[in-house]
């Protein structure tokens, strides 16, 4: 996968392909601002998948839109969103899940199974 407006500077060689979902009602910005020399914006409006290429080490920023403003919501590192590919095993699986939860949990974004 390639970012054909904006490649990755060529000295990265720690690259990861990522997914994001803007899971709100409203016009998202996502952004990442802390790898040198190079640019990365994306629009991403409600229910919809951005799958882009990042170096490991990126923070992606998500800005929500508000009537003729926008306010930083979110940053999530890049790991964190990394698409895995089939799990080999059920207990990777399973191990995968529950790491997911206890980050979610960390970010409060989920209430806590009873």
């Amino acid at each position: 996968m390639s970012n054909i407006l904006d490649p990755l500077p060529a000295i990265d060689a720690d690259t990861v392909v990522c997914c994001y979902v803007n899971s709100t009602s409203k016009v998202q910005v996502a952004r990442i601002t802390n790898i040198q020399n190079w640019y990365f914006e994306r629009v991403v409006f409600p229910g919809q998948r951005l799958l882009f290429e990042a170096s490991s080490q990126a923070l992606l920023e998500i800005h929500t839109g508000m009537m003729a403003s926008s306010i930083l919501s979110d940053r999530i590192p890049c790991h964190r969103l990394v698409v895995r590919e089939a799990e080999s095993s059920t207990a990777e699986a399973a191990a995968a899940l529950a790491q997911d939860r206890e980050y979610a949990n960390e970010l409060s974004l989920y209430p806590q199974e009873v």
